[in-house]
């Protein structure tokens, strides 16, 4: 994954998707995922033109845009709940661009892992402390340059433990990977312990999208890639079961706009749903 970064910059696309979220947090009530830092993270002049831009988030497709980045954030974070009243004590954030779980852990002795390029940890590192926001003694950055590592030798590196079941959530990234390099992180994770589980979201296939959702898909693709970060991989939902189940994990399942719209956004009257052919899964070891 090209990620254009350098020493003390974030990933384009990480900063992107917390403005977002941002937006959300301004412009959208009942919030469905709230996340009251994603305003401090992004920084000033990032605010000052959100600000500028609040009518275009106003539009049909920067609402849809908004709901997604929620929903996937409020789903992961609902799993993670089920999962710690189940015993789950360890929970990994792989490609945690600016996420801020981590500061707004409600679960006594969850230890969190921030996995990411160290780039981006470095700048999220430097404009919390300059926001005055504490990093929190749970959680524990395992920078990881996979050109250069493994994901196994990044996590046992700072202390985590594969000997114990751990919740995974991995958003915004698998869009970004080969289906060769997102399988292996599939079967790292069903080979760890029995009620490890994971959460993420994956583009479908052309044929699994209306015209006018190929035609919105297509447009998001040329931006991104534009800022260095080219989509690599779709994946049929039905057969994206299967090759999970085949990889090890003993459930897993995909859910789509209608689903979640049904979880998350029935009984809004502000219009805020989903409309994107993208999808959430979550496996199960």
């Amino acid at each position: 994954m090209d990620h254009r970064l350098r020493a003390g910059q974030p990933s384009a696309t990480a900063l992107k998707v917390d403005v977002r979220r941002a937006a959300h947090q301004l412009l959208d009530d009942p919030k469905v995922f709230d996340d009251p830092l994603a305003l401090k993270i992004i920084g000033e002049k990032a605010a000052e033109q959100l600000g500028r831009e609040l009518d275009r988030e106003r539009s049909v497709w920067g609402g849809a845009l908004r709901a997604h980045m929620a929903v996937r954030s409020r789903f992961a974070e609902d799993r993670l709940a089920r999962a710690y009243a189940a015993g789950v004590r360890q929970y990994v954030v792989l490609g945690a661009g600016l996420d801020t779980f981590a500061w707004r852990n409600p679960h006594p002795d969850l230890k969190v892992f921030e996995v990411d390029h160290p780039a981006t940890q470095a700048w999220k590192r430097k404009r919390l402390q300059g926001a005055g926001v504490a990093t929190p003694d749970s959680l524990v950055y395992a920078p990881v340059d996979f050109e250069a590592q493994t994901l196994e030798q990044g996590l046992v590196d700072v202390g985590f433990d594969p000997k114990r079941p751990t919740f995974f959530s991995w958003l915004g990234v698998v869009m970004y990977l080969t289906e060769e390099a997102g399988f292996r992180t599939l079967a790292y994770v069903a080979a760890l312990p029995a009620g490890s589980e994971i959460v993420f979201d994956f583009p479908v296939t052309t044929g699994n999208m209306t015209p006018l959702s190929r035609l919105a898909v297509n447009r998001l693709a040329q931006r991104v890639a534009a800022l260095g970060e080219p989509f690599r991989s779709a994946y049929d939902p039905g057969d994206l079961v299967k090759r999970l189940l085949a990889v090890g994990f003993s459930q897993a399942e995909t859910l789509g706009s209608d689903a979640l719209n049904r979880l998350y956004f029935a009984g809004r009257r502000d219009g805020l749903r989903l409309r994107g052919p993208g999808r959430l899964a979550r496996a199960t070891v």
